[in-house]
């Protein structure tokens, strides 16, 4: 998944240009057929924001689970992950444009409101919000981690291997908190354009160097680890080998989310070619680059860790040598991470922020802002609804990540959670709606058939994270456990 740092950045597409002179259907040498700036996009740069959008963090759990299902069964599902994505978001491409009248959707929410009416609408926001608000607690533990990781492999160097170098997280979980607080400040961090080429360098930076170290690793002892089954029933006992084998999948269908910004990406498309045929191209070229990558990934952690892959490819019992390329890696995550959590988190301050105005429109506390000048930077509007909300936010998902600090269980849920509804359920329930495809009919069974299936292996998944975390509760002091 994509750390979603395109999100904002895409959104700057959205401003209105309202140029009467212009402003005529079917558009202009500088205005497009709805009244805003001429989109450029192309199947490159489509596919650049989904490559940049899908691959994040979610690859450093990939090791871990190619290790619960094996040499066969892993491989295999992270393709049939990609195969159903892949269909899934050509369905959703296709809802773009109204079938009658032509008018663009730009965002997920307007498509599911165009074809599916307001009460669906109210249940893709509500999966949306909490997947955005779980994302920015997942993000908040794999940031501490990995600076755990840096301050770990150099004591763990410096003592020669002798030092077991024990750190607690909650300092660095704090740390990240205090960061967000100060970031979230920003009133349009949209406007910092240059997130996603910093967020794309990282993102490639940590799983290039996770999957070379994985190949080096493989090349020193000299032999592939693992086997066909996955990890050994007596390492695991049997039903611990069942909520693994759950919870992978989840750590999978976390790793191919994208669904929820690709309307955002189609919205940057040019047209003519339509949108659609350029987004499925963009689509099929991203998932194939992606699926490469994240087999490779995940393949050459099993093949050097086997049965031991670590939760977290980077960190922990992974990787130790050489120490400063894995310090390298590291900051990579904690830098990518900084700014993909305000990409998650901006979108519910907005929501919060909106409708705490409608509802008090005379309220000096929300609607006021304060002109602050800062000398060289112009003048900051310091608005204390937004200071008092926003850093209540960061601090309540920072106390959650406290709690609750398990990366693996964390991210095979938010896999669970909304992989079904926005990958599937809505593309296919949209589908339906504008072909007008018949009740019953083969296509529909089809359909539903695929809908199924995949919201059964979301239960498991989920059924498969929430087990870990029960697991997790019961050798951790919430606090106080160190790693």
């Amino acid at each position: 998944m994509g750390d979603h740092t395109t999100t904002r950045n895409l959104q700057l597409h959205h401003n209105p240009v309202f140029d009467v002179s212009l402003n005529v259907r079917g558009g202009s040498k500088y205005i497009d057929d709805d009244g805003r700036p001429k989109r450029t996009g192309t199947v490159w740069t489509s596919s650049a924001h989904i490559i940049t959008a899908v691959i994040g963090s979610g690859v450093l759990s990939l090791a871990w689970a190619i290790a619960q299902l094996g040499w066969i069964a892993g491989p295999v599902v992270m393709v049939l992950f990609s195969f159903i994505t892949y269909y899934t978001s050509t369905l959703l491409a296709a809802c773009y444009r109204d079938p009658v009248t032509g008018k663009r959707n730009y965002t997920y929410s307007d498509a599911v409101r165009s074809n599916l009416g307001e009460l669906q609408v109210k249940f893709c926001g509500s999966v949306q919000n909490v997947v955005l608000i779980g994302v920015t607690i997942g993000y908040t533990i794999a940031a501490a981690i990995s600076m755990v990781a840096i301050k770990r492999s150099n004591c763990y160097h410096k003592s020669g291997g002798k030092n077991p170098c024990h750190i607690n997280n909650n300092p660095y979980m704090i740390a990240f908190g205090i960061s967000e607080i100060v970031l979230s400040q920003i009133p349009n961090f949209d406007k910092l354009s240059w997130l996603s080429i910093v967020a794309a360098v990282m993102s490639f930076t940590y799983s290039g160097i996770g999957l070379a170290l994985g190949i080096a690793e493989v090349a020193v002892n000299g032999k592939i680890k693992g086997n066909i089954t996955g990890i050994t029933i007596g390492t695991v006992n049997p039903i611990q080998k069942m909520w693994r084998t759950f919870q992978a999948l989840g750590d999978i269908a976390f790793a191919y989310s994208y669904s929820i910004i690709l309307i955002e990406i189609q919205d940057t498309i040019k047209s003519p070619p339509s949108e659609y045929k350029t987004m499925k191209k963009a689509t099929l070229f991203s998932l194939i680059v992606t699926s490469i990558f994240y087999i490779l990934c995940g393949c050459m952690g099993y093949a050097a860790f086997g049965d031991l892959s670590p939760g977290n490819l980077l960190t922990d019992k992974g990787f130790h040598n050489p120490f400063w390329l894995i310090d390298i890696a590291n900051a990579a995550i904690v830098i990518h991470l900084v700014g993909a959590y305000q990409v998650f988190a901006q979108p519910i301050f907005a929501l919060v922020e909106k409708t705490a105005a409608e509802f008090f429109p005379n309220s000096q506390f929300i609607t006021e802002d304060i002109r602050i000048p800062i000398p060289g930077f112009g003048a900051y509007n310091f608005n204390l609804f937004r200071f008092v909300w926003r850093t209540f936010f960061v601090i309540i998902t920072t106390l959650i990540s406290m709690i609750l600090p398990f990366f693996n269980d964390v991210v095979g849920f938010l896999g669970a959670l909304g992989y079904w509804p926005l990958t599937v359920y809505f593309p296919v329930e949209m589908y339906i709606a504008q072909k007008k495809v018949p009740k019953w009919s083969t296509r529909w069974i089809c359909l539903q058939i695929l809908s199924l299936s995949v919201l059964v292996i979301a239960l498991a998944a989920a059924a498969g994270s929430v087990t870990g975390v029960v697991q997790d509760l019961k050798i951790y002091k919430p606090f106080k456990t160190s790693s």
